[in-house]
């Protein structure tokens, strides 16, 4: 099969030949339909913790169908077109059993979509209805990402909320908090190239990131957000979700960011208000967004912005180093 390759940081991927995978127990092989290209593997190709001999496929954002079946893959067939979370777990501990995989100790994070082919778990596998594409096959993953954090608040029936980031991972949160009973929802970011998008996902209002954007929220909101998402990442930021959150309010944290920040406590303790902190997703989440898109509400397929091939990929991955009009781009490894 042919894969992007990562071996150096600085270099490009390269396109490669490599042996077909061939599936373990509990394993099956699918033939890759649609990887989408995620801000973390842009990150994580700019540590050395992932240069290795021999190299590595990124990609975990994927989809595609069965092609085959190592013993023990369940209920999966070949044919079966579904999505895969890309961590697995022991498969016998109580987070693996309740579908839990990344509270597993042993838990391991599988990439591999950026190839024609990818293994992964059957029992971390959720079948594709008929009526999705592989497009919205990859867009669970992150759809998925941000459906676990907005579950871990209690968030009341016309809630006001905020939401700090405008890449695909904040406009899915806009898409769920609008979904799950938010009254007025703002996302801000420091870029408006996503404000229709935000718009079109269930967002009230978008906010260009300013000094005066607290009296900008409020007025948007009509009061300050109950809750506040932070979805971007970057130094500072949570201190400055801080600043915007109501007495009493929430702030979770999905953004990534790989150093240390600094928060003023005070400002948080002034309102006593509550850090939470979300990571990845379960069986459940995947399953419960490929239910959600197969009811017909597709609003989150605005938020991809172009498709690639492999041939194209390594050029068009460094172009996202830069400032770039994409939201989320896809790759097509057999277009």
């Amino acid at each position: 099969m042919k894969a992007a390759v990562f071996r150096k940081i600085g270099t490009p991927f390269s396109i490669e030949q490599m042996a077909d995978p061939l599936p373990r127990p509990g394993e099956i092989v699918l033939k890759v339909g649609r990887c989408g290209i995620c801000g973390s593997d842009l990150h994580m190709t700019q540590s050395q913790a992932y240069e290795r001999e021999g190299g590595l496929v990124f990609g975990h954002e994927f989809a595609g169908e069965v092609v085959a079946l190592g013993r023990d893959a369940g209920t999966v067939t070949v044919g079966d077109r579904v999505a895969a979370l890309p961590v697995t777990g022991c498969g016998q501990c109580s987070a693996c059993l309740a579908g839990e995989p990344a509270y597993c100790p042993q838990r391991r994070l599988e990439f591999g979509g950026f190839a024609e082919y990818v293994v992964a778990r059957a029992r971390e596998t959720v079948a594709l209805p008929a009526v999705l594409a592989m497009d919205d096959g990859a867009l669970i993953e992150p759809l998925a990402v941000a459906l676990h954090g907005v579950k871990l608040v209690d968030m009341q029936p016309g809630a006001r909320v905020l939401v700090m980031g405008a890449g695909p991972i904040g406009l899915a949160v806009a898409y769920w908090v609008r979904r799950l009973g938010a009254g007025r929802v703002v996302v801000m970011a420091r870029s408006s190239r996503s404000a229709a998008i935000a718009l079109q996902v269930g967002a009230s209002a978008f906010v260009p990131q300013s000094l005066h954007a607290v009296e900008e929220v409020r007025d948007a909101l009509v009061g300050p957000p109950e809750i506040v998402f932070e979805c971007g990442g970057t130094p500072g930021l949570i201190d400055t979700c801080l600043t915007h959150v109501a007495p009493r309010g929430s702030v979770v944290i999905l953004g990534i960011l790989g150093g240390l920040d600094q928060i003023t406590p005070r400002t948080g303790i002034q309102k006593e208000a509550r850090l939470l902190f979300s990571a990845f997703y379960s069986v459940r989440d995947f399953a419960i967004v490929a239910d959600r898109l197969a009811s017909g509400d597709t609003a989150p397929r605005a938020m991809i912005t172009g498709t690639v091939g492999l041939a194209e990929l390594p050029a068009a991955f460094e172009a996202l180093r830069q400032r770039t009009t994409h939201c989320k781009l896809m790759l097509d490894p057999w277009r």
